[in-house]
């Protein structure tokens, strides 16, 4: 009885062994992959060397027409700038602040629960409201923003309809919605340390912002990792905050590059184009991923 039961057991190790079971597994993704990643992407790159079909004229192969346009489009350029500026205002900063938000709520105090949970709550709005929230806030005459301005003796502003400060006001309502939902990776992966390393810190006489960046931070460098580049991706696929409250006004200076391919695309129906200008999106995205793991992996500890 105990031979044959040994028999059944390898034949069952053998079968989940076999190569067959392991392609099984994978085919899913893979498709799930090819059809909903690959293929658009390829796609999209030979539609961006054909001109548009209209009316009863056929599409034609014009080559890299398309993608030398880009170079003689100042709202391209514009918003390339844009998306760079928001880019670095958002990303830096966001992190930063989900950093100290999961440090100050893995700590013993008052209220934890109350505060994890204010920290997260703008994570779980949609993005349409987070935008007509934050235009009340905004809003010239009744907007919270400008009554505590003049509350402090300043003078109310139009902070979405003036060029300088429009591109600002979209920067922060992003940082107020990503922070807290990075935080919780952060807290996740400070949850996971070893609590003997504080310990150790501490009879080493180490102070905590020593113990901070000589342990806390290189261990939480794979967390950052992966933060870093969603929070890249999100800086460059922004579009439902510029569409509700700026509209990518005024005169362009809150356009982001996802918006102007969403208006070539959509308003003006030139979707060769806008599929020229969704690729150079995605190389951009491509070298700053790869850029991104070639230097913080090396930095990077993986326990």
């Amino acid at each position: 009885m105990a031979r044959r039961t040994r028999r059944a057991s390898r034949a069952n190790d053998d079968e989940i062994d076999s190569p067959l079971t392991g392609w099984a597994l994978f085919l899913p993704a893979a498709l799930f992959l090819g059809v909903f990643t690959y293929y658009p992407a390829v796609a999209t790159f030979f539609q961006s060397l054909f001109s548009d079909p209209k009316g009863g004229r056929a599409a034609r192969f014009i080559g890299l027409d398309n993608y030398r346009a880009m170079l003689d489009d100042a709202t391209f350029v514009h918003a390339l700038v844009n998306n760079l500026w928001f880019a670095l205002g958002t990303i830096p900063v966001s992190i930063a602040l989900a950093i100290v938000m999961a440090l100050l709520v893995n700590r013993a105090l008052p209220g934890r629960a109350l505060v994890r949970m204010s920290y997260f709550a703008p994570t779980v709005l949609a993005m349409v409201a987070v935008a007509n929230i934050w235009l009340l806030i905004y809003a010239p005459q009744i907007g919270l923003l400008n009554a505590v301005v003049e509350r402090l003796g300043g003078t109310p502003h139009n902070w979405l309809g003036q060029p300088d400060t429009a591109l600002g006001g979209v920067i922060v309502v992003t940082i107020w919605k990503e922070a807290g939902f990075f935080m919780i990776f952060y807290l996740a992966a400070l949850q996971s340390m070893p609590p003997n390393l504080a310990e150790a810190a501490a009879l080493e006489g180490a102070s905590r912002w020593h113990y901070f960046w000589k342990v806390t931070f290189p261990l939480l460098m794979p967390t950052t990792l992966f933060v870093m580049v969603n929070a890249v991706v999100n800086a460059f696929r922004m579009v439902d905050h510029i569409l509700v409250m700026t509209k990518g006004g005024p005169d362009d200076a809150s356009t982001l590059l996802l918006y102007y391919i969403y208006e070539t695309a959509f308003r003006y129906w030139d979707t060769s184009y806008a599929a020229a200008m969704s690729m150079v999106l995605l190389a951009i995205l491509g070298v700053v991923a790869i850029g991104q793991f070639l230097i913080l992996d090396r930095r990077t500890h993986y326990r």
